[in-house]
């Protein structure tokens, strides 16, 4: 569960309906609350975003948003440490029964990437061909993650621009209804149109829309890292790598920090 992303989204909203209640002399008074509750601009402002978006993206892209947000809220898939244990596996497999003893091991993954990996080395691919297939498979894997959050950036950009029309349209009711040929009129609702649609626009693009762009952003990046470190394993026990050392080696893809608590955790066991 990405704890960071509930405690962050609470929080915002939290401050913010704070501050919206807040009066100087009672300190809090709910029913102003009633005061930022628009139809029209949440019409306006809601409406037109979704729309855009649908003019904007293919209906795949929009049909995968609960899977977008599904894998923003895993934090747990990409584990360095725990690739890192596996090909260490797969390497002492390798070293005591040979490339062809991983085969079993690869059906058993349930990682589409890691299982490829593995059948190219026990197919006994050219290496240079085999690393430049498990490469272009990352980059293109980064592509399509980009594209996913690519719409919520779009999103995040077209919100505001809404609550700018919204207070257009709001401004504009507004002065039409001073004309004084018909004696004026009630310019509130107008002018409550105008100023918080800009107000739901600035809502959806920095506490919805922008925050999912950066955690699905920082999900392919964890993915990458992964990947990263399953080629360089992969490529290292077809070139015959000793365990110890690939593990070594692969460490060197994570921070000090986690490589000290890795240590910590040998020695630990190494006591028992």
């Amino acid at each position: 569960m990405n704890i960071t992303y509930i405690i962050g989204t609470i929080g915002a909203f939290g401050v913010m309906v704070i501050g919206m209640m807040y009066d100087k002399v009672a300190f809090v008074k709910p029913e102003q609350l009633g005061n930022f509750i628009d139809p029209a601009s949440i019409f306006i402002v809601i409406g037109c975003t979704i729309f855009v978006l649908i003019s904007s993206f293919p209906a795949s892209a929009l049909l995968a948003i609960p899977k977008h947000l599904a894998v923003m809220m895993n934090t747990k898939k990409n584990e360095p440490m725990g690739v890192i244990d596996q090909l260490v596996e797969l390497a002492q497999v390798a070293r005591k029964n040979g490339l062809l003893a991983l085969e079993e091991k690869g059906n058993q993954q349930e990682d589409p990437f890691f299982k490829q990996c593995i059948m190219l080395v026990v197919d006994n691919n050219d290496a240079d061909q085999a690393k430049e297939i498990m490469m272009n498979d990352i980059e293109q894997s980064c592509a399509r993650h980009e594209d996913a959050a690519a719409m919520y950036d779009k999103a995040s950009a077209v919100a505001p621009a809404f609550g700018m029309v919204g207070t257009l349209v709001g401004l504009i009711n507004m002065l039409a209804a001073m004309d004084v040929s018909s004696g004026g009129g009630d310019l509130g609702p107008a002018m409550a149109t105008a100023l918080i649609t800009t107000l739901y626009g600035c809502v959806l693009a920095h506490m919805i829309f922008g925050p999912i762009a950066n955690q699905l952003r920082k999900r392919d990046e964890e993915e990458t890292l992964c990947k990263l470190i399953i080629v360089e394993g992969i490529m290292s026990i077809q070139a015959g790598a000793n365990p110890k050392f690939l593990r070594e080696k692969l460490l060197t893809f994570m921070a000090q920090k986690q490589r000290d608590g890795e240590g910590g955790k040998k020695g630990s066991k190494g006591g028992e």
